[in-house]
């Protein structure tokens, strides 16, 4: 009669487990402290983008650059505002209970995942018209207005390097998720 106590060497769970796990929990809440800051920066320093300038000073005529002058930039907003709810959700939930059961950490990963695709999607929008008010589109007849509004176009790429610094900081969220959740499986 042959034991079931037998251990099958490649399954088996080495002491060096839950240190690992600890160490990738204390990860994880870290990036999502770091994203939750680095978000909440970029809504706060899109949302301040606003400059007046006087463009013709004898009719008195003052024209204004606000975010919310564009729908891409409004998109931004939103978006990168799901993004920071998220991550202060998730860091809260990180933080008074790890990960402990494999379908919690599938539902974060996909998460992760989601979240990420609407913050590329939301920098993306927001990039595109970024570009053409610093270099302009002479085929369509729109000229470039960032050496007028320097200020405001300053404010709306500072926006835009953090939030991509945030999809950089949710990629690395997704490979702890998926790295965790592909160790569990084993």
């Amino acid at each position: 009669m042959a034991s079931s106590s037998k251990v099958d060497p490649d399954h088996s769970i080495t002491s060096s487990s839950p240190i690992i796990s600890t160490k990738l929990s204390r990860m994880d809440l870290i990036l999502r402290i770091l994203l939750f800051v680095k978000t909440l920066a970029a809504i706060i320093v899109m949302v301040t983008s606003k400059q007046k300038k006087d463009v013709f000073p004898a009719a008195h005529l003052v024209v204004v650059a606000k975010f919310d002058h564009s729908s891409a930039f409004i998109y931004f907003v939103v978006a990168i505002s799901v993004a920071c709810l998220y991550s202060l959700v998730t860091a809260v939930r990180s933080a008074i209970r790890p990960y402990s059961h494999s379908r919690t950490l599938f539902f974060t990963a996909f998460f992760d995942a989601l979240i990420f695709g609407v913050v590329a999607s939301a920098v993306g929008a927001a990039a595109s018209i970024a570009y053409v008010g610093a270099k302009g589109n002479p085929h369509v007849g729109w000229s470039k207005i960032c050496n007028l509004f320097d200020k405001f176009c300053k404010h709306i790429g500072g926006s835009l390097i953090l939030s991509v610094s945030a999809s950089i900081t949710l990629i690395f969220l997704m490979m702890i998720s998926t790295f965790s959740l592909y160790r569990r499986s084993r």
